[in-house]
């Protein structure tokens, strides 16, 4: 059973990959410093815990695990938050991913899939976004996962470290079985919070109704977290026939408003939600679509849960269990 490294596995995505990889024969291995990840998810594998900014500890587990492969997760992930706090989303999620790469050629690791997202590109010149469009991250988060997709590139040509970046739309939705979720604390994601405003009775804010989209609200794609999940597994098989640094678009290639994600959640739930118009949120692209033709074509993937209806009642089941 070859044992796969997962960074930050005791997180959302993660957790659902590790699951995953179990049930596919694999024995995953997760590395995680709990500032944002929960023990509770850690199921399926034996758990470190260890910042991935101590690379010499780093080291020592990567040498004593001997992987087959490394999936890297570990990073800060709010858009909000590196605005306020560039530097300590370049340290992580740079220098944390340099630190990774270090202990990796020094114990011979050769293949890593790097959660990265569609925040690289920044507002599209075009939808839906293939991955030829320009990158411009327009804010701290997107422009440290280009930094490390940079250097990837670079490490592949220079240390034959094989990568496959996995570029991220709107990850939502709760495992099948309801075994783990979203548990965020504060929860920055919307599926989340509106469910939990229509549980509540309480007011669901909507940062801006004046973007250039159908309904004022920003249009994003969601993408069932079990799918992002599948196409790690399919990286990995990629990884094993093909060496390089790859790069695929992961989403759902449709497009819902803010408004048209609360309208669904109240048909589902069957409860009206109360909604406040706030602020536009900086750093916000006002429509982020993907085209996923390249993942398709190339790891054999689809996104066979990403449906909203599947998406909703996954998530409000997850929110209900532990709520």
């Amino acid at each position: 059973m070859k044992k796969i490294i997962v960074t930050g596995g005791a997180g959302y995505i993660g957790s659902h990959v590790c699951k995953l990889l179990k049930s596919s024969g694999y024995d995953p291995i997760t590395i995680d410093n709990l500032s944002n990840g929960n023990i509770s998810a850690v199921k399926w594998g034996k758990f470190y815990e260890c910042d991935i900014l101590d690379t010499d500890k780093l080291s020592i587990i990567i040498k004593e695990v001997a992987p087959f492969a490394i999936m890297h997760f570990a990073a800060l992930a709010y858009i909000e938050d590196s605005i306020l706090k560039p530097e300590i989303y370049y340290k992580n999620n740079v220098y944390g991913t340099w630190s990774l790469l270090q202990s990796m050629i020094k114990n011979n690791i050769d293949k890593i899939i790097f959660s990265s997202t569609c925040a690289i590109y920044g507002s599209p010149l075009y939808i839906p976004i293939d991955e030829k469009h320009t990158k411009n991250p327009i804010n701290p988060y997107g422009k440290t996962k280009y930094v490390v997709e940079q250097m990837l590139d670079d490490y592949f040509t220079a240390r034959g470290i094989n990568s496959v970046s996995l570029r991220y739309f709107n990850a939502c939705g709760a495992d099948l079985d309801n075994e783990i979720g979203e548990t965020h604390s504060p929860e920055p994601h919307l599926i989340p919070n509106i469910i939990k405003a229509a549980y509540n009775n309480s007011v669901i804010g909507i940062n801006g109704n004046n973007y250039e989209t159908k309904d004022g609200t920003c249009v994003r794609d969601y993408i069932h977290v079990t799918d992002l999940a599948n196409a790690h597994i399919k990286a990995l098989k990629y990884l094993k026939l093909n060496d390089g640094s790859f790069k695929f678009n992961l989403g759902s290639e449709k497009g819902y408003s803010i408004l048209e994600i609360i309208e669904y959640v109240e048909n589902i739930i069957g409860k009206k939600i109360n909604k406040k118009i706030m602020p536009r949120r900086i750093g916000d692209p006002p429509n982020l679509i993907a085209n996923t033709a390249l993942a398709k074509a190339e790891l054999k993937w689809s996104p066979d849960l990403s449906d909203l209806h599947t998406i909703i009642e996954t998530a409000a089941s997850w929110y209900k269990k532990n709520n």
